[in-house]
């Protein structure tokens, strides 16, 4: 509860018990005016405690990624420094769960509410239901797809996330015909295609050239030498690749593709791994294949035991998004909408529908050589929550 939220009620509470005890006095003289000014005073006062309602809610898609207890966490340490109330419900990788979340806070009079979707265009039907009661949707992080109803989209440049992904392999790589295997998210979530898109535009032309050679999927194979894919074509690779977001997921198809791949398959691979859960998991699987010699494995998002594991020279490197930076635009977006007006959009997302406006941030890409300077002296994480620093 906000403090002027509790002073506001302790001032009801106060004028309404002055009230009853006044009715039980004797009464000295007729006061002909006093019970409508009473009245007044007590409409007055409810009626501003009605007005200090939730006024923010937010529903995030798992409490099982360590991501999001760092966004749930940011978003509390936000939310109390700029003195509103919010509630932070998560949806456990259920959409329906996720729908109902929405529901309870409409029902406690939310005014915006912001929603990282488990399933995009399954979270079309909550974000409907939330603009039929007059409630403002922000879409954070993934886009919710295939609905009018979403008014502005907080994410980071999500193209560009995939780009240094690609990248950062491609700076790594000399020679021609080298291993190259391939990961993506969950395929019910726009920004696993968007990330590989933003790869593939980056691969692609190394791929044709004959740099790198696919080991993993004959669908990006069948479609190599196309420099720019269709969504379709994304979802027929994304369908043979995806990790679904999920450790397990991902380290049993790393496996599968090592147990099919021959030795000439492996030696130093490339790895294009989506974020950093599935990439400690890949990797994991990959250090213990007695062919794979050395490996390059991208990531995303700075998780904590991805940040050691870079330390440690297991994972190659990640593409830091500083979550600090997107709630605060999705915090500051809610704000203004709270207050009546319109946040600064840059660019737009097109959801299926419609062009959602956009509030993007720039991402970082974090190695070895730059993770102190970057997440350390920066204040992001302190020295203390890792090993090997000296």
């Amino acid at each position: 509860m906000s403090k002027k939220r509790f002073f506001v009620i302790l001032t009801a509470l106060f004028v309404i018990s002055a009230i009853a005890l006044s009715a039980c006095a004797p009464a000295a003289a007729p006061a002909e005016e006093a019970p409508a000014v009473e009245e007044a005073v007590v409409e007055e006062v409810v009626e501003e405690v009605v007005e200090e309602k939730l006024a923010v809610g937010i529903v995030l898609p798992t409490k099982d990624e360590p991501r999001w207890i760092q966004d749930e966490t940011r978003f509390t340490e936000a939310l109390t420094a700029a003195g509103y109330d919010a509630e932070i419900l998560f949806s456990q990788g259920d959409s329906a769960l996720e729908k109902t979340n929405v529901e309870a806070l409409i029902t406690k009079g939310v005014e915006v509410i912001i929603i990282c979707p488990h399933d995009g265009a399954a979270a079309a039907a909550a974000a409907e239901a939330a603009a039929d009661a007059g409630v403002k949707i922000i879409s954070y992080d993934r886009l919710i797809r295939e609905t009018e109803s979403v008014d502005y989209y907080v994410t980071f440049d999500s193209i560009a996330v995939g780009a240094e992904q690609g990248q950062y392999l491609l700076d790594n790589v000399t020679g021609t015909g080298n291993p190259l295997y391939l990961y993506a998210g969950a395929a019910s979530d726009n920004n696993a295609f968007v990330f590989f898109e933003g790869a593939w535009g980056v691969l692609q032309p190394k791929i044709a050239d004959g740099t790198f050679v696919i080991k993993n999927s004959s669908e990006a194979i069948a479609l190599q030498d196309k420099a720019t894919l269709t969504r379709d074509e994304l979802g027929q690779i994304i369908g043979q690749i995806t990790t679904n977001w999920d450790f397990d997921d991902a380290k049993s198809l790393a496996e599968a593709n090592l147990t099919v791949a021959g030795a000439a398959d492996k030696g130093e691979v490339f790895i294009l791994a989506p974020n950093d859960g599935t990439a400690r998991a890949i990797a994991d699987a990959f250090t213990v294949d007695a062919d794979v010699t050395n490996y390059f494995v991208s990531g995303q998002d700075a998780e904590k035991a991805s940040v050691q594991y870079i330390i440690d020279g297991k994972q190659s490197m990640t593409v830091w998004k500083d979550v600090r930076i997107l709630v605060k635009d999705a915090i500051s977006a809610a704000v203004a909408l709270v207050e009546g007006s319109e946040p600064v959009s840059k660019g737009v997302y097109n959801n299926g529908v419609k062009d959602v406006p956009a509030i993007q941030s720039a991402v970082t890409v974090v190695d070895k050589d730059n993770v102190v300077s970057t997440l350390i002296d920066g204040g992001y994480y302190l020295a203390s929550d890792f090993t090997g620093l000296d």
